[in-house]
């Protein structure tokens, strides 16, 4: 039997490790990525003011995974009716197979966006970023603007502002939000203290500021108001990877596509077992990996095991998320059950969640690195 994993992101590489435990040893196993190196997305920001952290979040796939046979290719096709994964290398055959490809940026159409509007889901994005910056900083009255104040657009935000005062520049880090406020889908209490904690290192907050356009000068909104601009980075929003026509296809809470492949992780919009629709986040994912675990090890069993019930009953995923947590330039903001706290308590956490990741999928020495980086940082202060 021939188990394949589609992407080495959060749920992708949580799941290959979950799948080498639990799947007897004659299960082969694959996992399939563009890259031979898992990249730890939550810290991504952190490489446009400190591009030494890249060797931090960045983990290798064969070092992290025991037996699975990693493939490198880019994903193009699935044939699901024909269980055939097209590779840019060659074709790939499955009887059970979980897609994790992650999540694209989306730029809705909108004209120049794509253009003009950096993203940032590869190093080679946040290194880009860092080095207009860099140029940018160098200007008087310079102007950085960031489309989008989701948890991404807001961690982007307050590197930018705190690299411009780190070189000592006036520049002016502008987010804008299309919803009327920040960290929408997000509780409203831990909202407002991501906007307090933006403001406070200098970030200017639009809200109900919705981006229709933008050309190499100015990004348009739909109030017509044009907002001039030196540097623009586009956080905006996700779509589904390119495999699936950029879909994101809807999935219950058994996390199953059809009797032989999952979806999890932001390649899916996943509706919980109380139909709930869970939000795309690096804890939603590696949660979901343990749920897609255990129903690829049961039907694997079953289809192995002539006493198995061929259909047995598979496990539902329930998300109750314990709080979130994000970096806002030198400071944190996070929310633990209804408390919502910053500063050196909120740092300390979000750091310990960082390392209790990179622990968690073996790359011990990078979470000892990462300790000794952020007791360094908080020394200096």
């Amino acid at each position: 039997m021939h188990v394949v994993v589609l992407g080495a992101g959060y749920a992708g590489l949580t799941l290959t490790r979950l799948l080498e435990r639990d799947l007897p040893s004659d299960v082969d196993i694959t996992i399939v990525d563009e890259s031979p190196d898992h990249l730890v997305q939550h810290e991504l920001h952190r490489v446009i003011r400190r591009p030494e952290l890249a060797a931090e979040i960045t983990v290798s796939l064969p070092a992290a995974l025991d037996r699975a046979t990693v493939r490198v290719a880019r994903v193009e096709a699935i044939d699901r009716d024909a269980r055939v994964i097209s590779l840019s290398d060659g074709d790939l055959s499955y009887d059970l197979a979980a897609i994790c490809l992650g999540a694209q940026t989306a730029f809705y159409g909108l004209e120049g966006v794509p253009e003009y509007g950096t993203p940032l889901k590869r190093l080679s994005h946040a290194s880009r970023i860092r080095r207009r910056a860099l140029a940018v900083c160098r200007r008087d009255d310079a102007r950085i603007v960031v489309g989008g104040a989701g948890l991404s657009g807001v961690q982007v935000a307050g590197e930018l502002a705190a690299l411009a005062r780190e070189e000592g520049s006036t520049a002016s880090v502008t987010v804008l939000e299309q919803l009327d406020r920040v960290a929408p889908g997000f509780p409203a209490n831990f909202g407002r203290a991501v906007r307090r904690a933006l403001e406070d290192c200098g970030v200017e907050v639009r809200t109900d500021a919705t981006v229709i356009e933008a050309d190499a000068e100015r990004v348009t909104l739909e109030s017509d108001d044009a907002v001039p601009y030196d540097q623009f980075v586009w956080t905006g929003g996700i779509r589904g990877p390119d495999a699936l026509a950029g879909d994101r296809p809807t999935v219950d809470g058994d996390l199953r596509l059809d009797e032989h492949m999952f979806a999890l992780g932001d390649a899916a919009r996943v509706v919980d077992a109380d139909g709930d629709a869970v939000p795309a986040s690096a804890q939603s994912a590696v949660r979901e990996a343990r749920t897609a675990a255990e129903n690829i090890a049961r039907l694997v069993d079953a289809r192995s095991s002539e006493s198995a019930p061929l259909d047995p009953h598979l496990e539902t995923f329930s998300f109750d998320s314990p709080g979130w947590l994000v970096s806002v330039g030198d400071d944190a903001v996070a929310q633990v059950g209804p408390a919502v706290f910053t500063g050196r308590p909120a740092k300390t956490l979000k750091t310990s969640v960082g390392v209790g990741y990179l622990s968690s999928i073996g790359a011990a020495r990078n979470a000892v690195d990462l300790v000794s980086r952020e007791f360094s940082s908080e020394s200096s202060d």
